[in-house]
Order: structure tokens, then C-alpha cells, then sequence
């Protein structure tokens, strides 16, 4: 027996479930998607606000930026040569930007999620966690010292239940609640108003809080569901990321200037990486300006978020969804990969979403909404649904 061969039947297993995954080559312009050869209005991106497609932005990033400041790689971590003038730029905006609150950046969302609780979590943290974080919360907890519980899915009841329990015990020094405003695969949204009441009843609480599908779409300026519900100055660890609305790359954490330098000192993926190309983090910095000054595209996509949720729930699909991220419950894992393919052949690149992404009978259509997409586009989406 070959020792592949192992992987080779749980590849099979996975086959036979509907939850075997590949690459898909394409191509893309603007709100459509090319794949083998077929022209399909894409629904799949995270490019919320439609910049990532906007080529007169990118010409007058590029205009403003000599050559010689284009540089493609650090070629080292922050601590060693690589920390560049574009770092500090950009760190120095996103702390104006969030009331004057220290500023870090990461090399991507994953890196900040796995990294930031290790180093700041140890045996006398407990985590709670909401029972549908993101995989790499979920990755950052396993990997740190701390014991930790998760809460039923924005249980806030259930939350303070265990608040109640934990909050007098000496093995503590700290509870970190962990969670996301938007969540990704339900497109729901917790209640930061709640959470932040919570945490003054409880003098060991700290709030982790990922915006990774907030920022640039929720608040005024587009700063997240914290300055839309003005909490900011109540959530310990405020992170998220740009790989998403921003369309750049890498993740930020908005906090205490305490924080920000035991970090530096103590994480380890910031630590032992090489750091984004000085180029990347000049492009955030332009768009993080750029997008505070786009009021209309939020309103848009809000609008565009509403009409589809109510026109989903009429057709009597369940759909959880309060943003634009609007999920579609089919359940059987085989049953939504097929549902998905008879979309995309009408012209829709919808993807299926199967475990363990989401759990198990849950597999579902994750329809992502940017502002690129019109009413009338919906409109022929939910006729084929």
C-alpha cells in the first residue's frame, strides 16, 4: 500500500460527501467573471465597494507615487530592515482615523487572528467565543494558553450566563470575548451596542471585535459596525482587514499603545514574517483615505442588501442575512454544489458554501453583494433561484 494512498481515499470521502475542492481558473472585469468561457455577473467577490475593479483610482495612485517608491518587496520583518515609511504612513492614518487609538499592522487577516491572542492570551485568560467565528479566531484560540468556551451564535443571554459563572473565578485574571460584527458565511451581525453594555458590568471583560466584513461598508466614513453603533472607544482589540472592501492586502488591529508594543514585542507571526511590500501598504493607505469618502456606495449596497434579503425570504429560502453577505440555506452538501451549478449556468457565479466551513446539513449559496451590481440585476437572480 502506497503511503498516499491514504490521502488518496479521504479525497475520495470528500468526493462522495460533495466536498471535494479545486481551483478555478478565470478572469474577470468589473462586475462580470470569465470562466471557460462563459460571461457570468460575478456574486462571489468580497470587492464590496467595487474598488478593487476601479482602474482611475489605480492610475492616480500610481500617478502620485514616483517610481522609486514603488518597491515590490521589504525583503525583510518590520523589526529588522523592513520597516519602510509607508508602515508608518498608513499606521498614522488609521490612528487619526480611529480616534486617535494606537494602530498595527499585519501581513493578513489570518496572520493577525492567529497571532494577536496567542501572544496576549496565557493560562489565566479564559476566551468566550462566539460559536461561529472565523476559522482563524478559532485557530488564534487553539494555539494560545487559554482555556476558552464558545457561546451559542449571538447569544448575548447565553454570553452573560457565562460572564455570570467565570467573572468571580480566581483562576482568571481576564475574559476576552471574541467575535465577529459581520458574520462570513451567515451575513448577520451582533449586537455591539449589547456587547459593549455587557463589558462594563463586567470589570475582567476585554472585547475582541473582527470588522473584516464591516469595514468600508458600515459608519459614515466606512470605519465598521463600531463607528456605526459608537462603540469604538469600548472594544480592547478592534481588527479587520483590507483584502476585502479595501482592496489591498493585510490586516490592522486598533487598540491601547500598551497593546500595540507588547505585540510587537511578543507576537510571532508579526515577529518571524517577512512584512508586506512597501507598495501594498502605500495602496492601503490610499484607499483606507479614498473609501472614508464614499457615502453612496454604502448606501447602495445597503439598499441592494435589503431588496435581496426580502426577495430571498418571500421565495421561502431561510436566509439569516442583515448585510451583503446573503446566504442561501439549501442543507445537503451535494444539493447546494448542484443548485450552484444550475445558477452560474443562468449566468450567476454563485459558490456553494459546504463543512466545515459551515456546519454540517447547512451547506448553502453565499451570494456576496457589491456596489458594482444594480436592482435590476437582482432581479433576474431571484427569478432564477
Amino acid at each position: 500500500m502506497s503511503l498516499l494512498d491514504h490521502y488518496a481515499e479521504q479525497l475520495d470521502q470528500l468526493k462522495q460527501q460533495g466536498n471535494f475542492r479545486q481551483f478555478t481558473p478565470h478572469q474577470q472585469a468589473g462586475k462580470q467573471i470569465r470562466i471557460a468561457g462563459q460571461d457570468m455577473l460575478n456574486l462571489s467577490s468580497n470587492d464590496y465597494l467595487g474598488l478593487a475593479a476601479d482602474l482611475q483610482l489605480r492610475e492616480q495612485f500610481f500617478d502620485q507615487l514616483p517610481v522609486e517608491q514603488r518597491r515590490l518587496t521589504s525583503s525583510s520583518s518590520r523589526l529588522l530592515t523592513g520597516n519602510f515609511p509607508e508602515y508608518e504612513a498608513f499606521e498614522q492614518q488609521l490612528s487619526q482615523a480611529f480616534q486617535g487609538r494606537a494602530a498595527l499592522l499585519f501581513n493578513s487577516g489570518y496572520h493577525m487572528n492567529i497571532g494577536i491572542l496567542p501572544a496576549l492570551a496565557d493560562a489565566r485568560t479564559l476566551i468566550l467565543a462566539d460559536k461561529l467565528v472565523h476559522a482563524s479566531i478559532i485557530d488564534g484560540i487553539r494555539l494560545s494558553a487559554a482555556k476558552y468556551v464558545r457561546y451559542r451564535h449571538n447569544d448575548l443571554v447565553h454570553l452573560e450566563q457565562l460572564l455570570q459563572r467565570y467573572q468571580d473565578d480566581d483562576s482568571f485574571d481576564r475574559i476576552i470575548v471574541a467575535t465577529e460584527s459581520i458574520f462570513s458565511m451567515d451575513g448577520d451581525e451582533t449586537d455591539l451596542a449589547q456587547l459593549a453594555q455587557l463589558k462594563q458590568r463586567y470589570s475582567k471583560v476585554m472585547l475582541y471585535v473582527d470588522e473584516a466584513h464591516a469595514i468600508g461598508v458600515r459608519g459614515e466614513r466606512g470605519l465598521g459596525c463600531a463607528e456605526q453603533y459608537q462603540v469604538m472607544d469600548q472594544i480592547d482589540f478592534l481588527v479587520g482587514t483590507f483584502g476585502k472592501a479595501l482592496a489591498s492586502v493585510g490586516g490592522y488591529l486598533i487598540s491601547a499603545p500598551v497593546i500595540r508594543d507588547y505585540l510587537v514585542n511578543k507576537m510571532r507571526p508579526l515577529i518571524f514574517s517577512t512584512a508586506q511590500p512597501p507598495l501594498s501598504m502605500a495602496w492601503g493607505n490610499f484607499i483606507f483615505q479614498q473609501m472614508q469618502h464614499m457615502p453612496e456606495k454604502r448606501q447602495h449596497l445597503a439598499q441592494l442588501s435589503q431588496q435581496l434579503i426580502q426577495s430571498i425570504q418571500h421565495k421561502g429560502f431561510a436566509c439569516p442575512a442583515s448585510s451583503h453577505i446573503v446566504p442561501v440555506i439549501i442543507g445537503d452538501s451535494q444539493k447546494a454544489v448542484d443548485y450552484a451549478k444550475q445558477v452560474q449556468q443562468q449566468g450567476f457565479y454563485v459558490m456553494p458554501v459546504r463543512p466545515p466551513t459551515v456546519p454540517q446539513n447547512s451547506a448553502r449559496l453565499r451570494i456576496c453583494l457589491t456596489a458594482l451590481i444594480q436592482p435590476h440585476d437582482l432581479e433576474a437572480l431571484v427569478t432564477c433561484l
